[in-house]
């Protein structure tokens, strides 16, 4: 397997448990502050390898009246003030071609969505930026299918590729997580991410939002680990009950700690 560089560590066989975690999306300038701090703290010490992850726009959302963000533009240097006060690594997603570039000069990562993850202009426009590439593996196809997202960017002439599971549609308004995907699509060989969060979203569950099953996220992350994931995606907030975006489905502050422990005693038995 490839390692892949973010900022001053390395994801990949052999190397620490790494997680991506924060708001879904960004809710104001001070909000990113407050929720990158709190983490940093909450990390620190654990021997886990932090990346903030928060949204500038939530382009896919179930209702016209959902809250989708502050914008590219005005996300973006919300994004830049939090790496510049913390000295952390930034992931957030791209929804077009025209976004790529823009993101990848502040973020260490792109996401591409994985209702996008087929789009191949968008795929390209993110791979050429020659930044990290976080492909979400769309809910609607195999996990061997995501080679063909892996060629897209390696004929862009990048190799700093991850990929992350997040659940296959069962029926409606549920998904269902099959762990045989991680190796499957580590057989590809490049780190593979567990997205904890998404894979237990109620899609549309609500009618114009999406529920979530947040209690199965330990259960998911735990058994993601213990399946071989280099590195886990868990969306968290402050104050879950008044998040602004998947607020069914992002973890707790006061429970992170607990349950990143817990990971990481998993992942150092399985990465013996």
């Amino acid at each position: 397997m490839k390692t892949v560089k973010v900022k001053d560590f390395l994801l990949g066989t052999g190397q620490p448990l790494a997680v991506i975690s924060g708001p879904c999306v960004i809710e104001s300038e001070e909000h990113a502050l407050m929720t990158a701090g709190e983490l940093v703290k909450i990390f620190a010490g654990t021997g886990i390898n932090f990346i903030y992850k928060s949204s500038y726009d939530k382009a896919n959302r179930s209702s016209y009246h959902s809250f989708r963000g502050p914008g590219l533009e005005k996300g973006l240097k919300i994004l830049e003030k939090v790496k510049k006060e913390f000295d952390i690594p930034l992931l957030t997603d791209v929804h077009t071609p025209e976004e790529a570039k823009a993101a990848a000069e502040v973020c260490d990562i792109i996401q591409i969505p994985a209702f996008l993850c087929r789009q191949t202009d968008l795929v390209f426009a993110a791979s050429e930026t020659q930044a990290v590439i976080n492909v979400k593996k769309g809910q609607f196809m195999a996990p061997w299918d995501v080679k063909n997202v892996i060629d897209k960017i390696l004929s862009a002439g990048n190799e700093k590729i991850i990929i992350t599971e997040r659940g296959a549609s069962f029926g409606y308004n549920n998904y269902v997580s099959d762990m045989r995907a991680i190796p499957i699509m580590q057989n590809f060989g490049f780190p593979v991410c567990f997205d904890a969060s998404h894979s237990v979203m109620l899609p549309g569950g609500l009618g114009e939002t999406s529920g979530g099953q947040r209690e199965f996220i330990p259960t998911l992350s735990k058994a993601s680990v213990a399946s071989g994931c280099n590195l886990l995606f868990i969306e968290s907030h402050n104050d879950p009950a008044n998040a602004k975006s998947d607020k069914d489905s992002v973890f707790p502050f006061d429970q992170l700690k607990a349950l990143m422990q817990e990971c990481k005693k998993i992942y150092d038995v399985v990465n013996v």
